[in-house]
């Protein structure tokens, strides 16, 4: 009788793992999808408004932002080492980042600009495979493109918050690691901006 009990309980610990681990295939796909939905509206978008946007000149403002289904987006990464194109919201929430990378804290302005992603297979997953050297380039909106190479890869604790704005980083890009114990963390120098 008791054999049976476990062999039931196994079961069913099993069937739960599998629904777990459909749901979270299926939350990175549509977490994907929604990402490109975005990506591309921002795209068409962008081309109708550059001209507009490419008026302003003063270093000192916001960065410039573009309303898209009701969020607003700062741009665009593009890691090519690992085929990412994605929008980037202006605000760090749990629902944006269910859509796309948001902005955590700072500004391209201040060289202190720091994004944060789920690590959704279509978003930045695959993060931890980046090496030094490696291009990632952030497109604001108004359509100026920022340049940046890797310069290291460290892990954070996930209550390391303080050490995730330490240093002098142009850029950090970040994602929980598959536990969520700790952040995975890219760390990238200003090579370019035009």
């Amino acid at each position: 009788m008791k054999g049976r009990r476990l062999m039931i309980t196994g079961g069913l610990c099993l069937m739960l793992a599998g629904l777990l681990c459909g749901y979270n295939l299926w939350d990175s796909a549509r977490a994907g999808s929604a990402a490109r939905d975005a990506l591309s509206a921002m795209q068409t978008e962008q081309a109708v408004r550059l001209p507009e946007l490419n008026a302003w000149t003063d270093i000192d403002r916001e960065m410039p932002l573009m309303e898209i289904d009701g969020r607003m987006y700062l741009g665009s990464l593009e890691i090519s080492a690992l085929d990412i194109n994605l929008p980037v919201l202006a605000e760090w929430s749990e629902a944006n980042a269910k859509i796309a990378p948001c902005r955590y804290i700072g500004s391209v302005y201040e060289d202190n600009l720091i994004i944060a992603g789920h690590n959704y297979r279509s978003h930045f997953g695959p993060l931890g495979s980046l090496e030094p050297g490696d291009e990632v380039i952030l497109y604001l909106s108004d359509g100026t493109r920022y340049a940046y190479a890797v310069s290291e890869l460290e892990t954070v604790a996930g209550t390391g918050l303080d050490d995730m704005q330490a240093g002098e980083w142009d850029l950090t890009l970040f994602t929980c690691t598959y536990g969520g114990q700790n952040r995975v963390t890219v760390r990238c120098v200003l090579q370019s901006e035009r």
